[in-house]
């Protein structure tokens, strides 16, 4: 697999490039994603990574765009992944007859239906093959890939939390035990098996339909399978009062609390924050932007 660039524009004295390849997790399909570096970074000095994870109907460019992540990761010394949040030209039939399923919708999962197992393979593709494939490359990009954390919004908030905790339990072959140092979320879909989005989602991508997205892709679930003495955490959540999602059910952060207060975490540990006022959007986002990278430049820089 080779990386094409696509753009490079610098930015707080690093440089964001674009690359596209094709990508095998994707069935073949063309990826792109974005990677800021900072000025720090050299083959002698590499620096820790933070991948982002964008929502629903977002791209690769939303949140190196709109997410005021840049100039503090900057200030830190940290790398930013900007990943695509689906294949794209996959040719599923439906996969574009909805905003909250198919393009654009991937979820972060591997699909186990036969229509989207080739390509629907987000876990794999942000797991192990962008890793693989950036630290493989011949460009000498310079990541120390041993220090690793995630975070995301929304749907990509969904996709940060049960990646981590699958991680830390050590689920599946998509990830390595302990990959993540650390995980945040803007207003994730905290509870899938039992909202909406989430629902569409297993039961059209999954074989095993909510069942299985329960058992892997719920990290309410996930959290409640760990143990506070065992796995110790670093989890942030904040999500907006006036968030139009929250009242729809979408995002139940109060369960994904609930039950990991009921496994031992404490607020050190877990701590999930209600801001009063604040929505959905990335006006939300970008306010609590410098929290976050400073959240993970904790662990990062550890």
């Amino acid at each position: 697999m080779v990386l094409e660039k696509v753009s490079v524009n610098r930015v707080y004295d690093g440089v964001l490039t674009k690359y596209k390849f094709k990508s095998a997790a994707l069935g073949g399909l063309l990826a792109q994603f974005n990677l800021f570096i900072p000025v720090n970074a050299s083959l002698t000095h590499k620096v820790p990574v933070l991948i982002y994870l964008a929502g629903l109907t977002c791209t690769e460019d939303t949140g190196a765009q709109k997410g005021s992540f840049i100039s503090p990761a900057a200030k830190e010394g940290i790398a930013l992944l900007f990943p695509d949040t689906s294949p794209r030209g996959a040719g599923v039939e439906g996969e574009d007859k909805d905003w909250d399923f198919g393009t654009g919708a991937g979820f972060y999962l591997n699909a186990t239906k036969p229509a989207y197992a080739t390509h629907y393979n987000m876990l794999t593709h942000i797991t192990k093959e962008l890793p693989q494939i950036i630290a493989s490359n011949e460009l000498g990009i310079p990541i120390d890939w041993t220090r690793q954390s995630i975070f995301g919004h929304s749907m990509g908030g969904h996709g940060a939390l049960t990646i981590y905790l699958a991680s830390l339990l050590g689920l599946g072959d998509n990830t390595q035990p302990k990959q993540y140092r650390s995980v945040s979320a803007f207003a994730p879909a905290s509870n899938p098996s039992v909202s909406p989005w989430g629902i569409k989602a297993f039961n059209g991508y999954l074989q095993g339909g909510v069942e299985e997205g329960k058992a892997r892709y719920d990290a309410t679930e996930l959290v409640a399978k760990c143990k506070s003495k065992e796995n110790p955490v670093h989890v942030l959540v904040d999500y907006g009062s006036e968030d139009r999602f929250l009242k729809d059910g979408q995002l139940l952060p109060e369960n994904f609390l609930r039950k990991a207060r009921g496994v031992g975490y404490d607020e050190v540990q877990v701590r999930v924050r209600k801001q009063e006022g604040y929505d959905h959007s990335y006006y939300f986002i970008s306010t609590f932007a410098a929290d976050h990278i400073h959240f993970h430049a904790n662990f990062l820089k550890a």
